[in-house]
C-alpha cells in the first residue's frame, strides 16, 4: 500500500513530466508559427506555464522527500512569474513598432461581391504594407528626435 509520502512524490514527478511536455508543445509551435507574433506568444505563454508546473512539482517534491522548503525554487517561481510575461509583451511591442510581418488569415466566403475590396493584386497589397510601415517607422522616429 502506497503511503501518503509515495503519493505526492509522484504528484510532483507528475508536474515535472507535464512541465516538460508543455514545453515541447511550446517549442513545436515556436518553429511551426508563421510570424513573430505568434511565435512570441508560444514561448511566452506555454514556456511560463511549462516552467511553473516543472518548478511546482520541484518544490513538492523538496517538501515532502527531502524534508524542507526551497528558497531558491520559490525565488524562481516568483522571478520567472512576473519577467516571463512582461518580457512577451515588451518583444511583441518591440515588433509591432518596428513593423514586423503580422500573419492575418485570408477570409474565404462564397459571395464574391463581398470579397471585391480584397481582389487587389499582391504588388498592390506589398505597397500599402510598406507605406503603413513607413508611417510607423516615422511615428516612431519622430518621437524619438
Amino acid at each position: 500500500m502506497a503511503t501518503i509520502n509515495e503519493i505526492i512524490k509522484l504528484l510532483a514527478a507528475i508536474m515535472v513530466f507535464a512541465g516538460g511536455i508543455v514545453a515541447l508543445i511550446s517549442a513545436i509551435g515556436v518553429v511551426r508559427f508563421k510570424d513573430v507574433f505568434l511565435r512570441i506568444h508560444a514561448a511566452t505563454k506555454a514556456s511560463t506555464a511549462a516552467v511553473m508546473l516543472t518548478l511546482v512539482g520541484v518544490f513538492i517534491y523538496f517538501i515532502f522527500a527531502q524534508g524542507y522548503v526551497s528558497v531558491r525554487t520559490l525565488l524562481a517561481l516568483v522571478f520567472i512569474n512576473i519577467t516571463s510575461p512582461v518580457g512577451g509583451h515588451l518583444v511583441s511591442r518591440a515588433a509591432y513598432r518596428t513593423g514586423a510581418y503580422m500573419y492575418q488569415k485570408e477570409a474565404h466566403t462564397n459571395d464574391a461581391d463581398l470579397n471585391a475590396d480584397d481582389e487587389m493584386d499582391e504588388q498592390r497589397k506589398r505597397q500599402i504594407r510598406i507605406e503603413k510601415r513607413a508611417k510607423r517607422r516615422k511615428k516612431i522616429y519622430s518621437r524619438l528626435g
